[in-house]
């Protein structure tokens, strides 16, 4: 029997172990960490017959593996991984493996610095709106492996999905590949923007039909390699690179699609410059499915928004509570700093990532009454304001604090907004961006 090593007892991990085990792999699971949840979900998998390893290493040994498949978090250039790599064991990312069990299924790929979680959850509400089974999955929804797991597998499959998700799966040939935004983010993993445009533009290259941002500095700068690509303007048919006939733009407050007006812009329910750019996208990925434009419409007049991304939490006081917890870099809490009404008290900081905060900063400046400042990064945060000569900020290290004090000042500043747009990782306070969002939901509720 053919063995298999599955790196990271995490979701995908877990997905990924169980479908190598439908398909007759003998399976060892392993993790670096030992928690009391991690023990309860090894009791389990072991009654599956997956066997678990904690508080373990990857050891690569041909003898012992065939396969290796590796969770997202797993840095693609370990020690371990490109050792296993030069022993001849075949390595690839759990996106890979769910390619391989359903490629005959068509696939819509979304990647993008930022937007592109919107921009899945948008498509996948447009096709389930139009009767299609078609669950989001990869960075968010279902791991892609749990879809392969099913008796009777998705209609369409659609992946958001990260570079770290690309970069483990070589294979994936997506139907429909949409790209929404690149600017500098995972540097510390990928070491250059070149190296993490490349990651990218793989995934477009393997795809039958691209659609790429055209009011994306660096995609445009770009645009001479994508001849073949559908392109997106919310600033009008002539400023559209590639064919127009092709691409998707906004003129007199309709989203024209392929040269069809199908939507005023105005039936999204959700703020911001970039969430027209998300529906274009969106519609546009629709259309090239062959989505009729009446369920188009439908799925677009009733689509709430995605939770984490400028999520309206509460209005309290006449001050609106909104929860951008998934603005974790300087350029995503840019957007979302943009997409609200100022006087704002902004609640950022965490662990910090390294980037250009130059521009977020600028608009720190125009917009917001107060910063107040939490996790990790706050000190630095703190510093980096004063050197700006803005010194309307406090350090208050936690999200209780923070959301207290901003019901406090947000009276006294006469704000319209509190925000929660950390332009930071998470991981210094929280598992994660959602528990992050999910705490400062909780916390406004309480209010």
């Amino acid at each position: 029997m053919l063995s298999a090593y599955v790196v990271g007892l995490g979701k995908s991990g877990i997905a990924a172990a169980r479908l190598l085990k439908q398909q007759g792999w003998q399976v060892t699971l392993s993790d670096r960490n030992t928690s009391e949840g991690l023990m309860t979900l090894q009791q389990t998998l072991v009654a599956e017959g997956i066997r678990v390893e904690l508080g373990t290493s990857l050891e690569p040994d041909p003898a012992q593996m065939q396969q290796i498949v590796v969770s997202p978090g797993v840095p693609w250039d370990s020690p371990a991984l490109v050792r296993a790599r030069n022993l001849g064991i075949e390595t690839i990312g759990e996106i890979e493996l769910a390619w391989r069990a359903l490629r005959d299924r068509p696939w819509v790929a979304i990647t993008g610095t930022n937007g592109k979680t919107t921009t899945t959850a948008l498509i996948a509400a447009i096709f389930q709106t139009a009767g299609i089974n078609a669950p989001a999955c990869g960075n968010i929804g279902y791991p892609a492996c749990e879809l392969a797991l099913v008796a009777e597998p998705p209609d369409w499959i659609i992946a958001e999905l990260s570079s770290y998700q690309i970069e483990s799966s070589a294979g994936v040939a997506p139907t429909i590949g949409v790209w929404t935004t690149l600017t500098p983010d995972h540097l510390s993993r990928h070491k250059t923007l070149e190296n993490y445009y490349s990651i990218k533009a793989h995934l477009l290259h393997q795809s039958r039909y691209q659609i790429l941002n055209g009011d994306d500095p660096y995609l445009r700068q770009a645009a001479s390699q994508w001849q073949e690509a559908y392109w997106t303007s919310v600033s009008g048919k002539a400023n559209l690179p590639g064919n127009p006939n092709h691409g998707a733009y906004i003129e007199e407050g309709w989203a024209i699609v392929q040269g069809e007006p199908i939507i005023p812009v105005s039936a999204l329910r959700m703020v911001g410059d970039h969430n027209q750019q998300n529906l274009l996208m969106a519609v546009l990925a629709a259309r090239l499915a062959g989505i009729e434009t009446a369920m188009i419409e439908t799925a677009i007049r009733t689509f709430p928004g995605v939770s984490h991304r400028l999520e309206q939490i509460c209005t309290w006081q006449g001050i609106d509570f909104i929860n951008d917890s998934k603005a974790t870099n300087y350029d995503a809490a840019e957007v979302g700093l943009a997409a609200v009404q100022a006087p704002v008290i902004l609640i950022a900081g965490g662990e910090a990532k390294a980037g250009d905060d130059r521009q977020w900063l600028n608009l720190i400046q125009q917009k917001a009454a107060v910063v107040l400042l939490i996790g990790t990064a706050a000190p630095a945060f703190a510093a980096r304001l004063q050197q700006i000569g803005y010194s309307s900020c406090e350090i208050v290290e936690t999200m209780e604090r923070a959301v207290q004090r901003s019901a406090e000042l947000g009276q006294q500043q006469h704000a319209k907004v509190v925000l929660l747009s950390p332009a930071c990782a998470s991981f210094d306070q929280y598992a994660n961006f959602e528990q992050r969002g999910d705490h400062f939901r909780q916390l406004c509720l309480a209010l």
